[in-house]
C-alpha cells in the first residue's frame, strides 16, 4: 500500500485485513482524487463563515437565475421540481421507527462490541442507523470496529448469529418485564426485518487512520463511504435489500453536489447502476434550509429522505449567527421543534419533500430524535414516555412518515403512533408550496421569548464537561444529566451524542460575548432578573459544576476519569467558550486530543488550534498521533 497514494496507520492494514481489503483499497485508491475537492470545499465553507462574521451577514436564498454550483442544474428548475429523482425503494416506504447508535463499543472485545449492531437488528425497528459520526468515539480504531462488526452483522457470520441469540434472550426478557410479552419470536428472522443504514462521517472530518502520501490529511467522508459500500454491496444486494447511507452536516447544494459525484464515481468502479447507493441528508445547518430543494436536485436519483436533527441544527443557528449580538437563544429546553425558527425550518423540510420531481416522486421526511430511555423510577419513565410519544404524535400530525429514537428500548414505544395511522407513509402529502420571500429568510432565524437562566447555565455546562469527558472516554453516544439530579430517578438520562456537547457551548458562547440578560432571580448566585452573563458568572459556574462532578460517584462520572480527561474537558469547555472568535466545530478540540490523558499536552494543542485559526484562518482536523 506504501507505493500507492495512500498511507495505512501503524500497522492497521495487517490488523484489519478484514475491513481494508483488496477491493476496498482499490476503491479507496480511485476515490483519492475526491480528497483534493472535499478540502477546497471546507475552505470555502470557512471563508465564507468567516465572511459573514466580517460584513455581519445573514445567509440568504440562491439567485433563481443561477445554476447550483458543481452542477448543470438550475436553481429555478431545482425548486420546480424539474430534475431527476427516483421512487423509493420497498425497504425503505416505511421507516415508522429509525433507531440510530453506533456499532461498536470502546476497549471491547469483538464479541462485547458487536452486540451493539445485535441490539439494533433485533429491536423492532424499521431501520437502524448505525453511525460512523456523531454517536460513535473515535478512540483507537473504533471506526474500523464499527465496519468490522457491520461486515459481519450483514454478511451473518457465526460469531454475530451466536451473540445475537444471547441478546435476543436478553431483550426478551426486559420486554416481557416492561411490556409483559416478549417482542422476538425468532431471532434470526427478526435480524431481517431491518434496513440498515450507515451514516458516514461529514465532509468537515478527517479520518485517523489513513493520509496521502505526501502527507495530507483523508477525508473521512471518503474513506467511510469506500470502507462500508464495498464492504457491503454484494451481500445487501443477495438479501434484496437498499445499500442506504445518512449524509450529514451538508451546508449547500454545492456540496451536496460533490456527495453525488464521488458516490456515483464508486457506483462506477463497483459495477452498481447510478442511483443504486440511496442517501437521506440530516438537515442539521441552517445553511441548508436555505436550498433543500437545490440539494435534492443535487443528488439527484440518490436522494430518498431528509431527516429533521435538533441539537446541531440549534448549534448551526447559533453559529451563522454568531456575529449578531441581538441574536441569543434562550435555555436549551425551550428550544423544541415548535420554537420559532425550528417550527418554520421543520415546515420548510416537509414542504420541500413534497414537491414531486418531474417524474413525479416524492421524498420521505423522517422526524428528529427521541433521546429518552425507559429507565428510572416509575413516575419519571411513565411521564417521560409520554413525553415521547406526544412528541411523535405531533410530528405524525405534521407530516413526518417516521421518527428516529436513540435506543432500542424505545422502538416499541413510538412504533405504535405510525402504527395506528396505519399507512406506509406520507409521501405526497398536500402542503403549500415553498416560497423565497425576504419573510421566509427571516422566519429560519426566528427568536421567540423564552427564560435565560442560571438553572439553565448550570444545565448546558453540566452536560457540556460530561460531554467532553465522555468523548476522551471513547463514549460519542453518552446517557447524561445535570449533575444536580444525579441519584434522582425521577429525571432521566437522555442519550446524548456529539451535538449535545456543541449546542451546549454554543448557547453559553451567546451569553458571555453577547452580554446576555437573565430572565429570573438567582437565590444560589444572587443574580437578578436583568442581571448579564459575565465571565466572572460563568467562571464560578464552572468550577461549581465542575466540583460536581469531581465528587459524583463512579456511575455519573468514571473515576478513572476524574484525573485525566475530565480536566481536558474543562480545559476545551473554558477555551471554547471565551475565546472572542467563535471555534467553528466543538469536535475539532475533541478530537486533537483523542487518546491523550495529559493536560499539558492538550492545552498545547488547544493553543495551536486557536493560534491557526487566527492566524491563518484554518481548522486542525488531522490525527496529531499520525505523522509520517
Amino acid at each position: 500500500m506504501s507505493e500507492k497514494s495512500i498511507i495505512i496507520r501503524n500497522n492497521l492494514y495487517q490488523e484489519y485485513q478484514d475491513v481494508y481489503t483488496d477491493e476496498v483499497l482499490s476503491a479507496l485508491e480511485i476515490m483519492a482524487p475526491f480528497n483534493a475537492e472535499v478540502k477546497k470545499l471546507m475552505e470555502v465553507r470557512l471563508r465564507r463563515r468567516q465572511e459573514r462574521r466580517q460584513k455581519q451577514k445573514r445567509i440568504d436564498f440562491l439567485d433563481p437565475s443561477t445554476n447550483i454550483p458543481g452542477t448543470s442544474i438550475k436553481v429555478e428548475d431545482a425548486r420546480s421540481g424539474k430534475f431527476e429523482g427516483t421512487p423509493i425503494p420497498k425497504d425503505l416506504q416505511r421507516q415508522w421507527v429509525q433507531g440510530t447508535g453506533p456499532g461498536a463499543k470502546p476497549n471491547a472485545p469483538l464479541e462485547s462490541s458487536i452486540r451493539n449492531v445485535a441490539y439494533a437488528l433485533l429491536s423492532g425497528a424499521d431501520g437502524w442507523m448505525f453511525d460512523g459520526e456523531d454517536a460513535l468515539g473515535q478512540t483507537g480504531t473504533m471506526s474500523l470496529d464499527n465496519q468490522r462488526n457491520l461486515k459481519l452483522a450483514i454478511h451473518r457470520e457465526p460469531v454475530f448469529l451466536t451473540v445475537a441469540e444471547q441478546v435476543a434472550a436478553q431483550m426478551n426478557s426486559w420486554s416481557k418485564g416492561f411490556f409483559g410479552e416478549e417482542k422476538i419470536r425468532d431471532y434470526k428472522s427478526q435480524l431481517d426485518f431491518t434496513t440498515v443504514i450507515f451514516r458516514a462521517r461529514g465532509l468537515h472530518l478527517d479520518d485517523r487512520h489513513l493520509r496521502m502520501k505526501d502527507g495530507a490529511s483523508f477525508s473521512a467522508s471518503i474513506a467511510d463511504l469506500a470502507l462500508y459500500v464495498t464492504n457491503n454491496y454484494q451481500a445487501l444486494r443477495e438479501k434484496g435489500s437498499s445499500i442506504v447511507l445518512y449524509l450529514p452536516k451538508i451546508q449547500t447544494a454545492e456540496e451536496a453536489a460533490l456527495w453525488n459525484k464521488i458516490i456515483s464515481h464508486l457506483e462506477k468502479h463497483l459495477g452498481l447502476e447510478e442511483g443504486e447507493v440511496k442517501v437521506y441528508v440530516l438537515v442539521e445547518q441552517l445553511e441548508a434550509t436555505y436550498q433543500l430543494m437545490e440539494i435534492r436536485a443535487a443528488l439527484g436519483k440518490h436522494f430518498v429522505g431528509y431527516n429533521t436533527g435538533r441539537w446541531d441544527y440549534i448549534n448551526s443557528v447559533s453559529d451563522a449567527m454568531a456575529w449578531d449580538p441581538s441574536f441569543i437563544n434562550p435555555n436549551i429546553e425551550s428550544i423544541g421543534m415548535t420554537y420559532g425558527y425550528m417550527r418554520n425550518y421543520e415546515d420548510r423540510v416537509r414542504r420541500a419533500v413534497n414537491t414531486a420531481d418531474k417524474l413525479g416522486n416524492f421524498a420521505l421526511w423522517q422526524g428528529g430524535m427521541e433521546p429518552n430511555i425507559p429507565v428510572g423510577s416509575e413516575e419519571g419513565v411513565s411521564n417521560s414516555m409520554n413525553k415521547a410519544i406526544s412528541g411523535a404524535e405531533r410530528e405524525q400530525r405534521e407530516g413526518a412518515s417516521g421518527k428516529w429514537v436513540a435506543h432500542w428500548k424505545m422502538v416499541h414505544i413510538i412504533r405504535p403512533v405510525w402504527e395506528k395511522k396505519g399507512e406506509a407513509n406520507q409521501l405526497g402529502r398536500k402542503f403549500p408550496p415553498l416560497t423565497y420571500s425576504a419573510e421566509d429568510a427571516a422566519g429560519l432565524i426566528l427568536l421567540e421569548k423564552a427564560p435565560r437562566t442560571i438553572r439553565g447555565a448550570r444545565n448546558l455546562l453540566s452536560v457540556g464537561l460530561q460531554y467532553g469527558n465522555a468523548f476522551g472516554q471513547g463514549m460519542q453516544a453518552a446517557a447524561l444529566k445535570p449533575a444536580d439530579f444525579f441519584g434522582d430517578d425521577d429525571v432521566l438520562y437522555l442519550m446524548e451524542d456529539m451535538a449535545t456537547g456543541e449546542i451546549r457551548l454554543s448557547i453559553l458562547w451567546e451569553w458571555l460575548h453577547k452580554g446576555a440578560e437573565i430572565t429570573e432571580d438567582d437565590s444560589e448566585t444572587g443574580l437578578v432578573q436583568g442581571d448579564t452573563f459575565t465571565e466572572k458568572v460563568f467562571d464560578k459556574l464552572l468550577k461549581e459544576e465542575y466540583d460536581k462532578l469531581l465528587n459524583a460517584n463512579n456511575k455519573d462520572v468514571y473515576n478513572a476519569s476524574k484525573d485525566t480527561t475530565l480536566p481536558i474537558a474543562r480545559k476545551i469547555v473554558d477555551v471554547y467558550v471565551k475565546e472572542d472568535i467563535k471555534i467553528p466545530w466543538f469536535i475539532d478540540l475533541l478530537n486533537i486530543n483523542l487518546n491523550n490523558t495529559d493536560l499539558k499536552i492538550a492545552e498545547d494543542r488547544i493553543n495551536l488550534y486557536v493560534k491557526k485559526l487566527k492566524e491563518k484562518g484554518e481548522r486542525v482536523t488531522e490525527n496529531l498521533d499520525f505523522t509520517l
